[in-house]
């Protein structure tokens, strides 16, 4: 009698091939630019032949795809950390607490200011980013809903998953101009954030007496 197949995990060679080859071409993601890599430069970085490279990744854009899933992971990561209940006076509390998170990801990861807010023209990740946003948004509605009581919001457009990229934009412009995220502008992202979604929530949210779980 013939079983049935069953699938194949990963083997644990092949993630710690993986894990070498992403470590590699963020390490040159952030010393020499985006323009810069390469399969045969991360091969090199990584001390693999070219042809490892290409059994995971076909091209650089596949390569910088999975660099940008690690990045909205760690994102993914500060929305489902726990926020103490009792500290949130209102919204924009929580909204403040997020966005400083955010920017902690931001300010520790040159790579992630790469990926997300240089304007490198690549249409692969772009719409990676846009993919992962819309996840993140809605995760962050969750959020805001876990602490608060929300009302009714459109289902034709993703509010939060809108407000994180107009945030993002003014990151990005404060990475054009000065080469870093600086105060006045991650505050300046902040305020873009509150107000496109204040245009839906009340000024004055009701807070839950007790959160929900996630």
């Amino acid at each position: 009698m013939t079983r049935p197949a069953t699938p194949r995990k990963p083997r644990a060679a092949s993630q710690a091939r993986i894990g070498s080859i992403l470590t590699a071409a963020r390490e040159l993601l952030v010393s020499e630019g985006m323009d810069n890599l390469s399969i045969y430069s991360v091969a090199e970085r990584a001390q693999i032949p070219p042809s490892s490279v290409y059994h995971f990744f076909a091209s650089v854009p596949a390569l910088l795809e999975a660099l940008t899933a690690d990045v909205h992971a760690a994102f993914r990561a500060t929305l489902l950390a726990p926020v103490e209940h009792d500290s949130l006076s209102d919204w924009h509390d929580l909204s403040r607490l997020l966005e400083w998170r955010m920017l902690d990801i931001y300010n520790n990861d040159a790579a992630a200011r790469q990926l997300i807010l240089a304007q490198h023209g690549l249409a692969e990740v772009n719409q990676a980013d846009r993919q992962h946003d819309i996840e993140l948004g809605r995760l962050m509605q969750a959020v805001f809903n876990r602490h608060f009581h929300l009302p009714e919001l459109p289902t034709d457009v993703d509010v939060f998953a809108l407000a994180m990229e107009l945030g993002d934009r003014v990151y990005a412009r404060s990475m054009q101009l000065h080469g870093q995220i600086t105060p006045r502008m991650a505050e300046e992202s902040r305020r873009v954030f509150d107000a496109y979604v204040g245009l839906y929530l009340p000024p004055c949210m009701i807070k839950r007496q007790q959160s929900l779980e996630m």
